[in-house]
């Protein structure tokens, strides 16, 4: 679906240095849930480098149930858009990474930290709450666990494990979680080596899953650093 747009712009350099650019935008798309804003972007030099400041606002279209998305789903995801690509820009210009770079790194991160979450998740939920499969069983009574005890303790660790999951989500940006992931899987590849080593001739066992836990968090903390962050941009106005 294409939407077209349109829009005019004008700058000004001051006695001060700094410069400012205007612009207005619309569109008569029926499609467009803009109907018409304006915004500028202004830049003042400062003792420590350049201060950039932004600011927009626009008119939407299909009555409330338009303001109601706006104000809920599309301002927000905007104006962390714009503070997310500012970020990259000064990456750019302080750290001479390319934009395009830092979104490749942005895109390999998160696959990464969704990926490492996803199974994490997964693991907790299904062959434990779900399903009780008989292997997460099998591998506790293996290691001398009583009968009686077991199912609780499966049902605790499916319920910490969906917890992990869903705090690497949370907690997007801290990287300890990624060690914490590497940690755990080789313990648990350690456990069931001692214990239960059937199950590495499985078709699908811990090997494979745990090996590539591993290397999913190992990428994500290698591409950790120089990550453009929204939350690096100030989205209020100070208080005076």
């Amino acid at each position: 679906m294409k939407i077209s747009g349109q829009g005019e712009t004008l700058g000004t350099i001051e006695s001060d240095g700094s410069r400012t650019s205007a612009l207005r935008f619309w569109s008569n798309d029926p499609k467009s849930l803009i109907r018409e804003g304006s915004g500028y972007w202004k830049y003042i030099p400062t003792r420590d480098g350049i201060r950039f400041l932004t600011w927009y606002d626009y008119n939407t279209r299909f009555g409330a149930i338009g303001r109601g998305f706006d104000a809920i789903v599309f301002k927000p995801l905007m104006g962390w858009a714009t503070a997310w690509s500012f970020d990259r820009l000064r990456l750019w210009i302080d750290k001479q990474v390319d934009p395009s770079a830092s979104m490749r790194q942005s895109l390999v991160y998160a696959i990464c930290r969704l990926m490492v979450a996803f199974v994490w998740i997964y693991q907790g939920l299904v062959p434990k709450l779900l399903f009780a499969n008989a292997d997460e069983s099998a591998m506790l009574a293996d290691a001398g666990w009583h009968a009686e005890s077991i199912l609780t303790a499966v049902r605790a660790a499916g319920i910490a494990e969906i917890a992990f999951g869903l705090l690497l989500i949370a907690a997007w940006r801290v990287r300890t979680l990624f060690v914490v992931t590497i940690v755990l899987m080789l313990i648990a590849l350690a456990f069931v080596a001692m214990e239960s080593p059937r199950y590495f001739s499985a078709a699908f066992n811990p090997m494979t899953l745990n090996l590539s836990m591993v290397a999913f968090s190992v990428i994500g903390l290698l591409c950790r650093q120089d990550l453009p962050s929204a939350s690096r941009c100030l989205r209020k106005r100070e208080s005076r």
